[in-house]
């Protein structure tokens, strides 16, 4: 027991998983879970290897409270490192085992390297409103030294964190007595050079810099420039600019909101840097338009350079139209040529080159198209699913109800569905695909439409920036999964 968690280790899925974490009201559970899916999709017929997940340590995950729902899941940019962040306001941090690496069984191997209160919750007075302690977005800083550094925030402050080690500490003081108490002048007969001694090795999470009053809006992302000087914080309607070393002051860089309320027609609903490029970013909106501003254009960024949209097809229009073709997420690739983007049903892949339709459009779940009013009715329709690219851009991922996730091969065009549960885990077991039937007579091993679990839903995926090492967050479990070794 560790700060009040409880860390248990067992046994390793192959995209199997390889852990498995269960954050509850008692506390945090780590069991080493699988490995990942088939090969990436090369082999998808093939099933995804698994190891025993030990449920007596895990039977409580139904009393979870929403404190304890995982909000936001980010590798750091070597991999070594991923970090949670969930509703209670904590962030915890895994580190990846240094021996597993040579062992391709259990390459994907996390331990629990630190745990740390981000934000707390708070009352805005002038305001009468509350400001929850969730952490709606992680993101890290490239490794300068011995130490990491990450941003998290909430919904109004953002703060930059420092996590160390220290296996030192200074002794023989002159001042002070060992246990820190000033002495008596008199009773100093000569100085003494304080050493440093050898101690137990400890982790810590420091905040170097809290970012605040800068955002009367809820903030959804922050996002990191590549000059890793800057970073930029977006609400629903505007998109500050701060630089990491400054804290009193930001700029604004777009700023949507109309001069009367009521013609307000849409909202930012998220932001990112240009992976190369420290002057360009993009932001969406919740019409379903992505655009593209240029700094060097202009310090006020409401003219964009370029705009991508979709036409709508008239025919297929409905009540929920407007509100499915909301964009959830968007993120650039890594070589910066294509941007994706996740709207309620589908994952669309733009070329940056081409404004008037995307490049690529996968269906996550279309079966869901005939449930979006109950969907409506118990607000699902709202959710905010995330999507990620794996490290050479031919792989993305989204996350979908029932605990499923899809992966799409760019490549190939080739699909999977899979399912990050407990139930299905056994002993060296794999992953298998899984396929949801619409009406009829329907296989041994497929599911209903109508049986999915609206409330078991996968919205924060991450993948490692180059090996095939995924997280999955599915309510207050996380799960790490592995490419299939053969």
């Amino acid at each position: 027991v560790s700060n009040g968690y409880l860390f248990v280790q067992e046994q390793t899925l192959r995209f199997m998983p390889l852990f498995h974490i269960l954050i509850s009201g008692k506390g945090l559970i780590m069991t080493k879970s699988a490995q990942f899916a088939p090969t990436l999709l090369s082999q998808m017929d093939e099933e995804i290897d698994t190891r025993k997940i030990n449920n007596s340590f895990l039977r409580d995950h139904n009393y979870a409270t929403e404190a304890d729902i995982i909000s936001t899941v980010e590798f750091n940019p070597t991999g070594e490192l991923l970090a949670t962040g969930d509703k209670g306001g904590r962030v915890v941090v895994f580190q990846r085992e240094q021996e597993s690496k040579n062992q391709p069984h259990r390459r994907g191997e996390y331990n629990v390297y630190s745990t740390f209160q981000s934000h707390e919750p708070e009352f805005d007075y002038l305001k009468s409103l509350e400001i929850e302690e969730k952490i709606n977005k992680i993101r890290w800083l490239p490794q300068q030294n011995a130490a990491y550094f990450l941003l998290s925030t909430n919904d109004k402050t953002v703060k930059l964190w420092k996590i160390s080690e220290r296996d030192k500490r200074p002794e023989g003081y002159n001042l002070k007595d060992e246990e820190g108490r000033i002495r008596d002048p008199a009773t100093i007969t000569a100085l003494r050079v304080p050493v440093l001694q050898p101690m137990d090795l400890m982790v810590e999470a420091t905040p170097r810099r809290v970012f605040s009053n800068a955002h009367t809006y809820h903030i959804n992302s922050i996002s990191v420039s590549n000059d890793y000087e800057t970073y930029m914080s977006t609400d629903d309607l505007r998109i500050n600019l701060w630089n990491l070393e400054i804290t009193n002051q930001s700029f604004n860089i777009v700023d949507i909101k109309p001069a009367n309320m009521e013609e307000l027609t849409e909202v930012i609903t998220a932001a990112e840097f240009h992976p190369n490029q420290c002057n360009t970013f993009i932001y969406s909106s919740s019409k379903g338009s992505i655009r593209l501003c240029d700094m060097r254009a202009s310090a006020l960024c409401d003219n964009h350079s370029k705009f991508f949209e979709e036409p709508e097809d008239p025919s297929n229009r409905s009540f929920f139209s407007e509100i499915i073709s909301s964009i959830s997420d968007v993120k650039f690739s890594h070589s910066g040529r294509y941007l994706m983007t996740r709207d309620y049903l589908t994952v669309k892949v733009w070329d940056l080159n081409m404004e008037s339709k995307p490049l690529e459009t996968y269906q996550v779940h279309d079966y869901l198209r005939s449930k979006l009013c109950s969907l409506y009715e118990n607000d699902c329709i709202f959710d905010k699913f995330e999507c990620v690219w794996n490290g050479s851009d031919s792989v993305i991922m989204t996350g979908s109800y029932n605990n499923f996730f899809r992966m799409f091969d760019r490549n190939t065009k080739r699909d999977v569905t899979l399912e990050a549960s407990r139930e299905n885990s056994k002993p060296r077991a794999i992953l298998k695909p899984r396929k949801v039937c619409v009406g009829g007579k329907r296989r041994k091993d497929e599911i209903s439409v109508d049986s999915l679990d609206f409330s078991k839903k996968i919205l924060h995926t991450a993948w490692h920036p180059s090996e095939n090492i995924i997280a999955v967050a599915a309510t207050n479990n996380l799960y790490i999964f592995q490419d299939k070794v053969n």
